[in-house]
């Protein structure tokens, strides 16, 4: 039984190290696969990938187009808010002026009641956007008398009285595009205490 202990130790060792190399054999031989297997689920997946964002392209070109609109529109009516807010707590008429040409729009205190505005601003459109400004027939009359020429260089313009009220030559209706389907409207609401977003009914009545 001595005698035969170190060769049956060296067969039991025989067998591990054969068992070992032919275990690496097929490990090594599964990793392969697998690498293989990975490759064609990656080209797989890239490929319906591409053909989701080719379907899916003109949706979301549009929703982009729509967030710079809907931006725009959050943007000016925060400012109506703003230019409000300094009329009253300042005790001086507020004009937020609007220059549809150039694109662009801001706020700043009636000409004739501050030497120097530091709190004006002026902001400009996006490429894709343009507006329009709707007046009443008292302010085409106004502009013909000259009486808002003190008024953001005889611009259309929303003035806000010391009393929080939207003065009488304030335009009816301001309206936000972009291309020729999508817009945004603001008119006085029915307090005259500020503009507000339009429903489609309250156009359609319009």
């Amino acid at each position: 039984m001595r005698g035969a202990g170190p060769r049956a130790a060296s067969s039991l060792s025989m067998r591990i190290i054969f068992q070992s190399e032919h275990g690496f054999r097929d490990l090594k031989r599964f990793a392969d696969s697998r690498r293989g297997f990975t490759l064609i689920e990656l080209l797989l997946v890239m490929t319906l990938l591409l053909v989701v964002l080719a379907v899916s392209m003109p949706t979301l070109r549009g929703f982009f187009r729509g967030r710079h609109l809907d931006s725009e529109a959050r943007r000016f009516l925060a400012l109506t808010r703003y230019a409000q807010s300094r009329a009253v707590s300042e005790g001086t008429p507020m004009v937020l002026w609007i220059d549809a040409k150039q694109g662009a729009y801001g706020i700043q205190a009636q000409t004739g009641y501050l030497d120097v505005d530091d709190k004006a601003v002026e902001f400009d459109l996006h490429e894709t956007l343009a507006v329009e400004v709707r007046t009443a027939v008292v302010l085409r009359t106004a502009l013909q008398r000259n009486e808002t020429a003190s008024v953001a260089g005889n611009l259309p313009a929303i003035r806000y009285t010391p009393d929080g009220f939207i003065g009488e030559t304030s335009p009816e209706q301001v309206i936000f595009r972009q291309g020729t389907e999508e817009e945004v409207w603001f008119a006085p609401n029915a307090n005259r205490l500020n503009y507000e977003i339009q429903t489609d009914q309250q156009i359609a009545r319009r």
